[in-house]
């Protein structure tokens, strides 16, 4: 009664430690799909001068605005209530008016504006931290990071212009007067006596010319310049190495009559977001082609803000988040690379004329065409992940195509989280096939002959060899396999593939010998030791096939194979590849196959093998018509068991693969799994992130396939054992 309450609550504290996995992992992953919430903090008029605003901005704590108006005055204000903290007049004269502006650097605060006088004034803000015994204190101030000198890029009004800025240069392309288009570059010349650069003219080209322009822009590494005039004609020129802007293509990015509206660069300057007066956003980047332009720009994905005109756009600074308004007062938040469309809310009772997102992208503030100011909070932590984005293709910046692809970071602030899990699965269930495929026929094979035809007392030898090999550590394994199977199995590809051929034909080429033998030679070998008179030949052929591994390679593939598989047959090699994954996970995986096996087919009664030899059959009819049948729900639960030990290894896909995410069936290339993918970044993520998030998600997904599949086996054993029992 004991025994039965101890079995009792053991496999009810089984059952509830699985439950609350369940529900550990659940919870960690369930706010990735969260809907974003706002929540309206403020608001009131615009602060400072009533002139017409061109820009605002949130410094990155969200407690400071700014505003910058067309009198060319800067206002600095409290978030919370729109009080003035301090003003900064750009030293530019009242009769010299600001004509054009442009946002040069996000991430630097870079803002440039455009004179009447046909001069250029690069400045910037910044947010300098002071910190007291009871508080902390912002202080912002207007910095010139070139100097207040004005930059003379015309005779006339810059009435639009466009800035590349990097380290080392700076470019601007100009419209003014008769709508004539200049591209100027200067280089940054570093200066000893005080932290400002200063600009060096280096070369001018004339353009183009043309009156009817929306907008201009130079993306930031100065490779690509773009001019979209009214009617929704994009021209793209070419302004790599420095040289003279070459058109490369018209792209009609609008149709009549709808008109374009806005054209903002997305965070990073490679994708163009472009606004129409149908309320429709696209996104467009640079696609590598095999035509005659080796680049074309490419419409890759749109959404619809609303039924007016989209009148401003904003991008997040550190995500590919974008917020955007039209003339009838509706704001749409959505992110470009999983494809959400986030949330729809009215924010004013007029055209939204400008907006501006903290850098946190945690507060974003709108302007109506009433000089009024609404302050909105966002909740929205993980706009990156949607189910399109973790299971389906996505065109990710500067690929060719939509693709599955996992890369987590980058160096660059401005990158593309991708986080797809498909290859992570495909690499998964890849490392467990092959690994089956090199174990299961050993494991069963080997069960089979143990059990069944081998002698007790070898038996007794083999069966707990094999077993303890299940207590050999993985990381021991996946260390072997790295470090030495790896590389040799690269310098002896040929003699792999010579022994994965040769023993099998040798095996059976002594199995016919013996079956030749008169029977007075197989009388001399007693019933049940056979099997170990194989083991000498098996090691002879694996050492002829190594040592003459060299020699074949030079005769037959020109002294190197792998160079021969690519050229020839186009099939790539890494060094850590699927190969090596199925050797050594197979090693681990054969213990557990072959003990469970061997159990079940050693269990079947005897009686049933007595009676079917007594009734004339032949051993081996006995064997596939009685004793298989019999222990065939034991067999299949090894092999299923078996498998989930497979596809939840870590250590030696992690130490033996490459850990290259690609999504490639090829037995000579790597992958990465899903548990070696969160043994290798979950320390590195950050706590709560959508990155530490995805990382639970993908071990929540492993521990419903391994769940759902001993699910499937256990009702499979049920239903043979059901089946078979009356034998």
């Amino acid at each position: 009664m004991l025994a039965r309450r101890v079995v009792q609550i053991g496999g009810i504290s089984v059952i509830a430690a699985i439950a609350l996995i369940f529900v550990f992992l659940l919870s960690v992953v369930y706010p990735l799909f969260d809907q974003p919430k706002l929540a309206k903090s403020a608001s009131y008029s615009a602060p400072g001068d009533p002139a017409k605003t061109i820009y605002l901005a949130i410094e990155e704590q969200a407690e400071i605005g700014l505003r910058l108006t067309s009198s060319g005055r800067v206002y600095f204000f409290d978030i919370t209530n729109g009080q003035v903290i301090t003003q900064h007049a750009l030293p530019i004269d009242e009769s010299n008016e600001i004509v054009s502006f442009q946002v040069v650097n996000e991430m630097q605060r870079l803002l440039a504006v455009g004179l009447q006088s046909g001069d250029i004034l690069l400045f910037d803000h910044q947010y300098a931290l002071e910190f007291t015994a009871t508080e902390r204190i912002i202080h912002p101030r207007v910095s010139y990071p070139f100097g207040e000198q004005l930059i003379s890029v015309s005779d006339g009004p810059v009435h639009d212009f466009a800035v590349g800025d990097n380290e080392e240069s700076l470019s601007l392309m100009v419209r003014t007067d008769g709508g004539q288009i200049t591209y100027k570059t200067f280089f940054k010349e570093s200066s000893f006596i005080s932290d400002n650069a200063t600009l060096e003219p280096a070369e001018s080209y004339s353009v183009t010319t043309q009156k009817d322009v929306l907008r201009l822009l130079v993306d930031p590494e100065q490779e690509w310049a773009y001019i979209l005039d009214k009617l929704g004609r994009l021209s793209v020129y070419d302004v790599r190495d420095g040289m003279a802007p070459t058109l490369r293509e018209n792209v009609d990015v609008i149709s009549a009559p709808v008109v374009p509206t806005t054209m903002n660069f997305l965070t990073g300057g490679v994708s163009l977001l472009i606004g129409d007066s149908s309320g429709r956003l696209s996104q467009w980047f640079q696609v590598r082609s095999d035509g005659e332009l080796p680049f074309r720009l490419t419409k890759i994905r749109d959404s619809k803000i609303d039924t007016a005109a989209v009148s401003s756009v904003a991008t997040e600074m550190l995500r590919k988040g974008v917020i955007a308004a039209s003339e009838a007062g509706e704001v749409k938040l959505l992110y470009t690379t999983s494809e959400r469309d986030l949330l729809n809310l009215n924010v004013g009772t007029g055209a939204i004329e400008r907006l501006a997102v903290a850098p946190r992208a945690d507060i974003f503030l709108a302007q109506d065409d009433q000089q009024q100011l609404h302050i909105w909070h966002i909740d929205n932590h993980h706009p990156e992940s949607s189910m399109a984005g973790l299971w389906g293709k996505i065109w990710y910046e500067d690929y060719v195509k939509p693709d599955y692809i996992w890369q987590s970071s980058s160096a660059s602030s401005d990158f593309e989280p991708k986080f797809s899990l498909v290859p992570l699965t495909f690499g998964t269930l890849k490392a467990a096939f092959y690994a089956m495929l090199f174990a299961m026929p050993l494991a069963i094979c080997g069960a089979i002959f143990t059990a069944y035809f081998m002698a007790p007392a070898m038996r007794g030898v083999v069966k707990p060899t094999i077993e303890i090999m299940e207590a050999l550590p993985t990381v021991i394994l996946g260390f072997l396999a790295g470090l030495w199977l790896a590389p040799f199995v690269e310098m002896h590809l040929p003699g792999v593939f010579s022994v994965l051929l040769l023993v099998p034909l040798g095996i059976l080429l002594l199995a016919l010998i013996w079956w030749r033998l008169p029977v007075r030679y197989k009388l001399l070998i007693p019933e049940g030791w056979q099997a170990a008179f194989l083991i000498l030949p098996i090691i002879l052929i694996t050492l002829i096939c190594v040592n003459v591994s060299p020699l074949v390679e030079a005769w037959l593939f020109d002294g190197d194979i792998r160079i021969w598989m690519s050229e020839t047959l186009g099939i790539g090699f890494d060094q850590r590849n699927a190969l090596i994954i199925g050797i050594a996970m197979g090693f681990a995986v054969i213990p557990t196959i072959f003990s469970i096996a061997e159990d079940a087919i050693f269990s079947v009664p005897k009686h049933l093998t007595s009676g079917s030899l007594a009734l004339g059959a032949t051993p081996w009819q006995t064997l596939t018509r009685v004793v298989l049948l019999s222990a065939s729900p034991g067999i299949f639960s090894a092999v299923m068991i078996g498998f989930g030990r497979a596809v939840g290894e870590t250590m030696i896909v992690l130490m033996a693969t490459g850990n290259t995410p690609v999504m490639d069936f090829s037995v000579f290339q790597g992958m990465r799994t899903l548990s070696a993918n969160v043994a290798v970044e979950l320390p590195e993520s950050e706590v709560d992130s959508t990155h530490y998030r995805i990382l639970f998600l993908a071990a929540f997904v492993l521990f419903i396939f391994t769940f759902f599949f001993n699910t499937v086996a256990e009702i499979v054993r049920q239903r043979l054992r059901k089946k078979y029992s009356s034998l």
